[in-house]
């Protein structure tokens, strides 16, 4: 795992301005501000001191990268997150748990199992001081983000969003938006987590591997990068990993930016995807500036900054902001939405860090899958069932594109089991897998469907069609 990463991992603040990596004791402060859920938050000094539980940080820190680094030495991506689940069920010490969650959240979020993922990890958003008034007070109203955002990115030559790693739901507008902005003029997309090694094969290659960067193994992510590249968009990794942390690596990520798009091309139009405070304006992140501020400086350009990962429903609803439960209450929408006042200026949780707050609808849920995989509607159910594991258990089952590499990452993905409720936790590996049917979601057209099970053997595997308003085996 690179030093960045790691830093990631210790933080768990990336979403906030006032984060300090390597100052303090961050997980302490994390808990002082409020932003650990229930059961995560900092020991008093009672029960531990300060250095103690700093100590117990990097141990679990140290020691969930090992544990990862030998799940993904197991055949098959099924068999990796069983060993991570593993690890996780068997060991109860809080800074472990803590700081391990995050680790297997992302492997929930690559094998399609979102609801596990937000019970995993989850940084709770409190009201804090630096947060505008409600929306819901008067001269505000509620407009779909996508028509918003548009609009306010065509005199733009730059547009930040950010997203929540382990919350792939913060992905999905940026997916539904690059079409209309590529449509605007926009050229380049660049994504933080694409590795600099690998864009020459990325971009030859025409869709995205698991190789192509850390987070792309997760469907939508990988969805994300695939919509690029068909649309025409010169796909660019930017993330200097091995710069080091803090402004070393924010300064260098800018730069890359800059030199590989506005150096050669002053008329480029650039679309950039980023976790939590990469894209906030101003203040103080992670301890000095943030990518967006360096690059405001080296580019001599004004990104709009899309806020994401703030406005959205939690596991719990004691972790979702006040703002966001009351606006629920009040507006019941089917879509992600800003508010704008009179003059269509949007509203902003952070003003002065972020252009504008995005809300996104409470989850539905069927067969265990959220209704936003859907990717607005575009993409259609397709019922998956224990007959494709052939008493195989836990199985995965995966849908690839008919004209893409066994590489590719899946268009989706989802884990099938089949437990036995009286059994010892040890033997229930997949907490809260216990369904044998399932579904995928698609967008029209000829996919590779197949089912592996824990030890990465295909079972089964047969092509599917997705007809456009039909689905057809």
């Amino acid at each position: 795992m690179s030093i960045s990463k790691r830093c990631l991992i210790l933080c768990l603040l990336a979403a906030l301005p006032a984060a300090i990596c390597a100052q303090g004791d961050p997980i302490s402060e994390a808990g002082r501000r409020g932003l650990l859920r229930r059961g995560q938050e900092s020991p008093t000094e009672q029960e531990m001191t300060p250095a103690e539980w700093r100590r117990r940080q990097l141990a679990a820190a140290d020691r969930s990268e090992g544990i990862m680094r030998r799940a993904q030495k197991q055949p098959g991506l099924l068999a990796q997150y069983v060993a991570m689940q593993a690890a996780y069920d068997e060991n109860n010490e809080r800074a472990f748990r803590l700081i391990f969650g995050q680790y297997l959240s992302w492997f929930q979020t690559w094998i399609g199992d979102y609801p596990g993922a937000a019970r995993s990890f989850s940084i709770a958003q409190p009201a804090q001081p630096d947060d505008a008034p409600s929306p819901l007070s008067s001269g505000w109203r509620a407009r779909p983000a996508a028509d918003v955002i548009l609009e306010l990115a065509r005199d733009r030559k730059a547009v930040f969003f950010n997203e929540a790693h382990s919350a792939p739901l913060t992905r999905t507008l940026t997916v539904d938006l690059l079409a209309r902005l590529r449509a605007e003029g926009f050229t380049h997309f660049a994504a933080e987590t694409l590795y600099l090694k690998e864009a020459d094969g990325l971009r030859k290659r025409g869709y995205p591997t698991a190789k192509a960067g850390f987070y792309v193994e997760e469907p939508i992510y990988g969805e994300m990068v695939r919509a690029a590249q068909k649309l025409g968009y010169t796909v660019v990794a930017y993330d200097a990993e091995d710069a080091g942390t803090g402004d070393a690596r924010e300064r260098a990520g800018a730069q890359s930016l800059y030199d590989q798009v506005f150096k050669h091309d002053p008329n480029a139009r650039l679309v950039v995807n980023a976790g939590f405070g990469h894209i906030q304006k101003s203040g103080v992140y992670l301890g000095g500036s943030s990518m967006a501020m360096f690059f405001r400086k080296i580019a001599h350009i004004d990104p709009l900054c899309v806020e994401q990962t703030m406005l959205i429903q939690h596991a719990r609803g004691d972790q979702d902001h006040p703002w966001y439960t009351a606006v629920m209450q009040a507006a019941h929408p089917a879509q992600p939405f800003v508010y704008v006042d009179a003059g269509n200026t949007p509203w902003t949780l952070k003003p002065g860090l972020y252009d504008v707050s995005v809300f996104f609808p409470p989850t539905a849920e069927t067969d265990g899958r959220p209704d936003w995989i859907s990717l607005a509607g575009t993409r259609q159910p397709y019922p998956v069932s224990s007959d494709l594991c052939r008493n195989q258990f836990p199985c995965m089952v995966e849908a690839r594109y008919a004209n893409e590499g066994d590489d590719a990452v899946a268009a989706d993905r989802a884990v099938l089991n089949v437990i036995d409720p009286n059994a010892p936790m040890s033997q229930r590996i997949l907490a809260n897998h216990g369904s044998a049917q399932s579904r995928l979601y698609l967008y029209p057209g000829t996919y590779r469907l197949s089912a592996t099970d824990s030890r990465g053997r295909t079972v089964t595997s047969q092509s599917v069609t997705i007809a456009a308003g039909a689905v057809k085996r």
